[in-house]
């Protein structure tokens, strides 16, 4: 029997206008971002659909896309499709937890907001730096990056892409050391710090106080975590997950093999852009991958799974 994950980008695939055709189409859609905004304190009908500096801001962005996500994914729900298995790359994860159960949509809205904020802040800006870096294994860019100081890996996107985080002169550093290896480019993030860094410890911390707020509830399927690219079952485990997850690196391209290995042969993307089907072109070329980024996106996701 054939399963589905449905699967949710990160930070970065914002744009605006997203969600709008989902607002004007849809009763649910609404209902999840005009209660985001009361619960927040937010425009999120200004903040998504119109232009704007503050949605490319952290403090923003990530209360802006598990909002869209959300309201995306209760829609196709309500149609009939529902996943069997879910994941998302970093704040997608707040998604995933959400859509197995684990958890209310406000109550994530709520916690990616303070998350956010605690990101943004918790390294002074300039100090902290993120690039990709493309076309070497990833077992090469470790061996490097072993030598150093103050520069790890933040993802494991998908083979030929990584990205590493860490102090800004030695982000630095290491994008030239890498060259020198064999990295066919290395490309500076335009990120507001070094996410999935150490240097972010303390905002897991200040986050854990925050999770302490959330009312969690058992999973109705399980998701798998950035932190391990294991399946989690047991919502225990979540709020520790959450935690390391800000200075953990994301294991993204395992994660998939994990879904594979137990049996997923359809993948949904929900949300902007197209990122994480890019990603599992290269990790599994021969799994079919569909996007839902828009209203028009919906009818052929219905004609492929049902």
């Amino acid at each position: 029997m054939s399963k589905i994950a449905f699967i949710y980008p990160g930070q970065g695939a914002q744009k605006a206008g997203m969600g709008a055709d989902f607002y004007e189409n849809s009763e649910i859609a609404r209902a999840i971002y005009d209660e985001a905004s009361r619960v927040l304190g937010l425009d999120m009908k200004e903040l998504c659909f119109e232009q704007n500096d503050r949605l490319d801001m952290t403090e923003y962005t990530q209360a802006a896309m598990v909002t869209t996500c959300l309201a995306m994914t209760r829609v196709i729900e309500e149609m009939g499709v529902e996943p069997d298995v879910t994941a998302g790359l970093s704040l997608g994860e707040y998604c995933a937890v959400a859509v197995s159960g684990g958890f209310d949509d406000m109550d994530a809205v709520r916690t990616v907001r303070i998350r956010g904020i605690l990101m943004q802040n918790t390294v002074p800006a300039g100090e902290g730096a993120m690039a990709a870096v493309m076309g070497m294994e990833k077992e090469a860019i470790e061996h490097v990056l072993a030598s150093m100081e103050d520069v790890t890996i933040a993802n494991y996107n998908c083979p030929g892409q990584i990205v590493i985080t860490g102090r800004t002169g030695a982000v630095q550093e290491a994008c030239g050391r890498l060259k020198e290896a064999g990295a066919r480019r290395t490309m500076p993030l335009k990120v507001s710090g070094p996410f999935h860094s150490p240097m972010l410890a303390e905002a897991g911390k200040e986050l854990a106080k925050e999770l302490e707020k959330s009312a969690w509830k058992s999973l109705a399927i399980p998701y798998v975590t950035n932190v391990t690219a294991e399946e989690v079952t047991d919502i225990s485990k979540t709020p520790k997950l959450l935690v390391r997850q800000v200075s953990a690196p994301v294991k993204w391209e395992q994660s998939m093999e994990t879904m594979i290995r137990a049996g997923v042969d359809a993948f949904v993307e929900i949300g902007p852009g197209r990122t994480l089907t890019g990603f599992l072109k290269k990790i599994a070329p021969e799994k079919k991958v569909l996007q839902i980024g828009t209203w028009q996106d919906i009818e052929k996701v219905l004609q492929e799974l049902k």
